[in-house]
């Protein structure tokens, strides 16, 4: 396993009241058993082609001659909106962590908005013609994707010409008669498949996230084997006992149900997945908000928000989960000698500690916090940061998502509420053209 997940200081016996007794989990572990054989199912089946995923490759070596292609542009546009934005974002903060590229490879820009002062200055900022362009909608029909594609296309040709401009683009959508596919082929440029069966919010170990993943320099390969390690398990038990996406869809939901914590908040110690903490935001609100039901899922970074959330957290309402993502970063960074600490007998605490040994204890002291303030905790712990730690806790709250939604008997892959708002924008527009 490439994490450890404990959660222990979620229960009862050990924080008190606001916990959730052991048998209540049992319980609820006990409700999950007949959906191993669903999964199964769904796997064996082809079903959920997502739970394919972490098993192939040839959908990769597809793919390497639009990533190399890609990564020979100075900078690479990624426009979707949801999970087709935060899939690529996600696994692209490991290579990119806000100051660059890794050598040899294009600044990956996730425009996953409408503002037009945004694309204002897109347009105005980027060198036109060393940038590529990649538009991602299943549907082809999602209206922010569709204006940030068109928004820059006479700028783009501008710069590069009608010839070349197919050249800079390319569009992932469904294969059926879509608004993104008539544009491509317009435009003449190349359009890769979104399966049909795989919604925005569970497609990062699809192309949508491998793409820019590859662009960017990742293994996707070693992603997927990230995944498999937590999926292949599941595939194969008897029984949810051990299984930790079970365990953390049974205290999610029996917290929910017997004390009113209807409040999840991931709080990373690790810069380079704070956009993993957005992934995880959108795939458990998008899944699980129905009927009612779900956890309102809330986004904290260690050490930031300590001086500006934990205040909250711990003498504020008693109706939040909280899972700590700590990695592991005993003697990473620079060592603090007396010497470089000017004498101070006030910084002696810190002498002879690197940066990482603060973040860690800092880490490891918020939590013991939350725990002594009797506060539902839950600790995940990596030792480092890569493609397979990232493909591993994708997989983990993927299989948490849907584990939760057969506790809640819901279907966590609609999302029926949000197609009404879709219906509303396009009336409140034919409206105002009509005004």
């Amino acid at each position: 396993m490439y994490y450890s997940h404990d959660l222990d200081n979620a229960l009862e016996d050990a924080i008190g009241k606001h916990g959730l007794a052991r048998a209540s989990l049992n319980r609820a572990m006990a409700e999950l058993r007949p959906a191993l054989d669903k999964i199964r199912h769904w796997h064996d089946s082809g079903e959920l082609p997502l739970l394919k995923l972490p098993g192939r490759r040839d959908d990769l070596v597809a793919l390497e001659p639009h990533a190399e292609r890609f990564a020979g542009f100075e900078h690479v546009v990624v426009m979707g909106m949801g999970g087709s934005s935060l899939s690529g974002k996600t696994l692209a903060a490991l290579a990119d962590q806000g100051f660059g590229p890794a050598d040899g490879r294009p600044r990956l820009w996730f425009m996953d908005n409408v503002d037009p002062a945004t694309y204002a200055e897109l347009s105005a900022r980027l060198p036109l013609d060393r940038t590529g362009f990649i538009a991602i909608s299943k549907s082809g029909g999602t209206p922010e994707t569709l204006v940030q594609l068109v928004a820059v296309l006479s700028d783009l040709q501008a710069k590069v010409g009608k010839q070349a401009l197919a050249g800079h683009v390319i569009a992932i959508t469904e294969a059926a008669d879509n608004p993104l596919r008539r544009l491509a082929k317009r435009l003449g440029c190349t359009i890769l498949e979104h399966d049909s069966q795989i919604g925005g919010r569970y497609s990062a170990l699809s192309l949508v996230g491998m793409l820019p993943a590859m662009i960017a320099g990742l293994d996707g390969a070693a992603i997927r084997e990230g995944a498999a390690s937590v999926l292949d398990p599941v595939l194969a038990a008897n029984d949810v006992a051990g299984i930790a996406p079970a365990q953390g869809a049974a205290l999610s939901v029996g917290l929910a149900r017997e004390k009113g914590i209807n409040i999840s908040v991931l709080m990373p110690y690790v810069d380079r997945l704070n956009t993993f903490a957005y992934w995880y935001r959108q795939i458990w609100a998008e899944s699980l908000g129905k009927q009612g039901l779900g956890t309102t899922p809330a986004v904290a970074l260690g050490t930031v928000d300590q001086h500006s959330q934990v205040q909250l957290y711990l003498d504020g309402p008693a109706d939040k989960l909280f899972t700590f993502l700590i990695q592991d970063t005993a003697g990473q960074g620079p060592l603090l000698s007396p010497q470089m600490l000017g004498g101070d007998s006030a910084l002696d605490y810190l002498a002879g500690h690197s940066m990482g040994d603060l973040l860690l204890a800092e880490a490891d002291a918020t939590a013991a916090t939350m725990v002594k303030a009797g506060r539902p905790t839950r600790t995940m712990r990596i030792a480092r940061v890569d493609e397979r730690t990232i493909g591993a806790l994708m997989m983990h709250f993927i299989l948490e998502t849907i584990f939760a939604g057969q506790l809640w008997k819901i279907d966590a892959f609609d999302q029926p509420a949000v197609e009404e708002g879709k219906v509303l924008t396009r009336q409140y527009l034919s409206q105002r053209r009509k005004s």
